[in-house]
């Protein structure tokens, strides 16, 4: 039974980076970015990386159906029975989507959706800070910022209900936040 963390948090929140992270100290974790399977499609320059591409590079969502179909294949061919998916969901709907699939089948189950929280100036700054591509800009953020926040509440509480909603304050040094993100995924394998 290959066991599910979703890591979310604003843009610039530190969620690929702390996952990556514990991924790479730990043999026995696989991690998956939603963001960086959905930007290797685009990069493969197939039909559905065109498509996806016309809406990352606005900083909408892609459709649902082409989402949970990449994420589920990730999951299938994971080498390890950890995995770690990062930004995601991102919305009600895939939320609801990936819930329903999750409890049609019995190869994966969700242990835990950890927030990593940070202060929106705190993800500014770091966006553009970084600026690694053309969709790190301040009216893009903007929008990656209102899509990310618009369903957070509504994520939360389904996910609270399920006892599976843990936070992480993401305003630390990596360090920290990677050994609390440790600690807690070990507590939750047992």
């Amino acid at each position: 039974m290959k066991q599910l963390f979703l890591i979310i948090g604003a843009p610039g929140s530190g969620k690929t980076t702390d996952a990556s992270i514990i991924a790479q100290d730990d043999v026995n974790i696989t991690h998956y970015s939603t963001g960086d399977l959905l930007r290797e499609e685009v990069a493969s320059g197939s039909e559905l990386g065109k498509l996806i591409d016309s809406f990352i590079s606005k900083g909408n969502l892609v459709p649902l159906d082409v989402v949970v179909n990449t994420i589920i294949t990730a999951l299938k061919n994971a080498p390890t029975n950890t995995i770690l998916i990062d930004g995601y969901p991102r919305s009600l709907e895939q939320m609801l989507e990936f819930d329903k699939v999750l409890k049609t089948q019995n190869e994966v189950v969700l242990k835990g959706v950890i927030e990593v929280q940070v202060s929106e100036e705190v993800a500014r700054e770091r966006v553009l800070g970084r600026a690694r591509g053309s969709d790190d800009n301040e009216e893009v953020f903007n929008n990656r910022m209102k899509v990310y926040l618009e369903p957070l509440k509504e994520i939360i509480n389904f996910y609270s209900k399920e006892n599976l909603h843990f936070s992480i304050n993401g305003e630390r040094s990596i360090e920290a936040i990677v050994a609390d993100m440790k600690k807690l995924i070990q507590s939750l394998l047992k």
